[in-house]
C-alpha cells in the first residue's frame, strides 16, 4: 500500500515508542517512514535517565531535506520537548508543507512519569500546533492538560473531545486507556459527532510505546488513503495484536511487538 509518513518526534533508546516505535509501525503497516528527530534520550522499560534536545536548526534541516527531495502523504508529531522545538516545526510547516495533513500526538509524559514536554509549552502546543492538526490523538493526562477539566468518566471524556474540537482541532481521537476498569473505550469526535469504540482490557505491563504506536498507525492509515474512521480501526486492531503479542522484555513497561501479523476484520475492535 505505502504512503509516505514524515514522523517528527524524539528518540527512545529502549526501542518501545518514539522514534523506533513510529518507524516500526509505519513500516509493519506497509507504510513508508521518514524522521526529524526532535530529542535523543536515554530510556528503558523503567524510565527516561537522561534527555538531550536536537538544536533548532538540525529540527528544521531535516525537515526540509525530507519535503524537498522525498515529499510526506501525512506528518505525524510526537515528543516535540518545548516551545521552542514547537515553534520551529510549525514554522517549518507552515514554509515546507502547509497542506500535508497532520497527525499530532500530544506527548507530555512518559509511560515512567519523566515529563517530556515543558510545562510553560502545553500553552504553545495549544495555541499553534492544535489548529494546524487534521486529527490530535490525546490520552487523557494529555487531554486534562490541554482542556484544563478532570476526565473520569467516559462521559467526562465526551466533554474533553468537545473541548478540544473548539480549539481548532477537526478531529480527535480520545485513548481512554488510563480510565479504571475492565472495558477500554476511546472516543472518536468530529464534527460530524462522536463514535465509541470498546474492547476488554488486556491485562498486561507491557504497554510502552502505545501511544505512539497508535498515532503512526493512524498516520499510516491517512497517508495509505484510509478514511479517518478506517484508519482508527485498523490502528486499534494492530495495537491491541501488538500488546497481546508482547515479547516480555524489560522490568517494567515493556514494549509491544510491532512485528506482529494481524487480521482486524477477526479482532474485537
Amino acid at each position: 500500500m505505502r504512503g509516505r509518513v514524515l514522523i517528527i518526534a524524539g528518540s527512545d533508546s529502549g526501542g518501545g515508542a518514539g522514534i523506533q516505535a513510529d518507524i516500526k509501525t509505519v513500516t509493519a503497516l506497509d507504510g513508508f517512514a521518514m524522521t526529524a528527530i526532535t530529542a535523543l534520550t536515554a530510556q528503558n522499560t523503567q524510565g527516561v535517565f537522561g534527555v538531550h534536545p536536537v538544536p533548532l536548526d538540525f529540527v528544521r534541516q531535516q525537515i526540509e531535506v525530507v519535503m524537498n527531495d522525498l515529499g510526506a502523504d501525512v506528518i505525524k508529531t510526537g515528543m516535540l520537548g518545548d516551545s521552542g522545538t514547537i515553534g520551529a516545526v510549525c514554522d517549518a510547516l507552515a514554509d515546507l508543507a502547509p497542506k500535508v495533513p497532520l497527525v499530532l500526538d500530544p506527548v507530555m509524559v512518559a509511560k515512567g512519569g519523566h515529563n517530556l514536554l515543558a510545562v510553560e509549552a502545553v500553552a504553545t502546543l495549544r495555541q499553534r500546533l492544535l489548529p494546524r492538526a487534521s486529527v490530535i490523538t490525546p490520552n487523557l493526562p494529555e487531554a486534562e492538560a490541554l482542556t484544563g477539566m478532570p476526565i473520569r468518566s467516559v462521559e467526562d471524556m465526551r466533554v474533553a473531545a468537545r473541548l478540544l474540537l473548539s480549539l481548532g482541532v477537526p478531529a480527535v481521537l480520545l485513548k481512554g486507556g488510563h480510565l479504571e476498569g475492565d472495558m477500554l473505550t476511546d472516543l472518536l469526535v468530529t464534527t460530524d459527532g462522536i463514535e465509541a469504540f470498546s474492547a476488554p482490557r488486556i491485562q498486561t505491563r507491557h504497554t510502552h510505546g502505545t501511544g505512539c504506536t497508535t498515532a503512526s498507525a493512524v498516520a499510516a492509515g491517512l497517508a495509505q488513503g484510509l478514511s479517518l474512521r478506517d484508519a482508527v480501526i485498523r490502528a486499534r486492531a494492530y495495537v491491541r495484536a501488538a500488546i497481546a503479542a508482547a515479547p516480555g522484555f524489560g522490568g517494567g513497561h515493556g514494549p509491544l511487538n510491532h512485528a506482529v501479523t494481524f487480521d482486524p476484520s477477526r479482532l474485537d475492535i
